[in-house]
């Protein structure tokens, strides 16, 4: 079964496959923090400061916890160029985007989460470490760059109390760690669980799903 799932899922250059996968959560993520700029009422600096933040925040903490130094972001200039591209096209043609469903801006964002999960998980292994900080390395991935906006929005984290978004990143870490550990192909267990988080974020988002919390009085 194993050699069947190797024929449907060819081996792509792991370079390629994490480049691209960084690159279109990067594209995401640089439009999410351009739209919080504009709801903040920040002038173009600053949108486009906060795009970079929120598209590379995430990625630039898991490099430097990991020894990747200087960060992707800061060493490959297509990083940079795709969060900034994203925040300008936002500022130009805000008309346009706002009238983007709520929706589907829900689904981008857990595409997103998904597809930046995945790529600092399957980094960290690249790097040597252990599977359990992989792990974390690719929840932080998906959620560092949120943490850095809110945090220069002076706000709460959302990851804090969001619906189900740090965890959904770490669930589908795993299942990609999981995979990756029983010897599948890098392109399917990146996509299942990308699959995994995307969808565990839609379903949270969509139910109202919330971790335990204290209910103080």
């Amino acid at each position: 079964m194993m050699a069947a799932l190797r024929s449907w899922f060819p081996k792509y250059r792991q370079d390629l496959l994490l480049l691209v996968v960084d690159l279109v959560g990067t594209s995401v993520f640089a439009v999410e923090g351009a739209m919080t700029a504009i709801r903040a009422d920040l002038d173009l600096l600053g949108l486009l400061v906060l795009s970079f933040a929120t598209a590379l925040g995430g990625g630039v903490i898991r490099d430097v916890l990991i020894g990747a130094v200087p960060p992707n972001s800061i060493r490959d200039w297509r990083y940079a160029a795709t969060a900034l591209t994203g925040g300008g096209a936002v500022f130009f043609f805000y008309q346009y985007v706002q009238q983007v469903p709520t929706g589907l801006m829900v689904t981008l964002d857990a595409a997103g989460l998904g597809l930046f999960a995945v790529a600092g998980a399957g980094k960290a292994l690249e790097y040597g470490i252990h599977p359990l900080l992989a792990i974390v390395m690719g929840a932080i991935t998906g959620v560092g760059g949120g943490t850095v906006r809110d945090v220069l929005l002076a706000r709460v984290p959302g990851v804090l109390n969001s619906d189900v978004y740090a965890s959904a990143a770490l669930a589908g870490a795993i299942v990609m760690v999981l995979m990756m550990k029983v010897k599948l192909p890098r392109g399917l267990a990146m996509s299942a669980g990308g699959s995994v988080c995307f969808a565990l974020r839609l379903i949270a988002v969509s139910r109202h799903w919330n971790l335990p919390r204290v209910m103080a009085h």
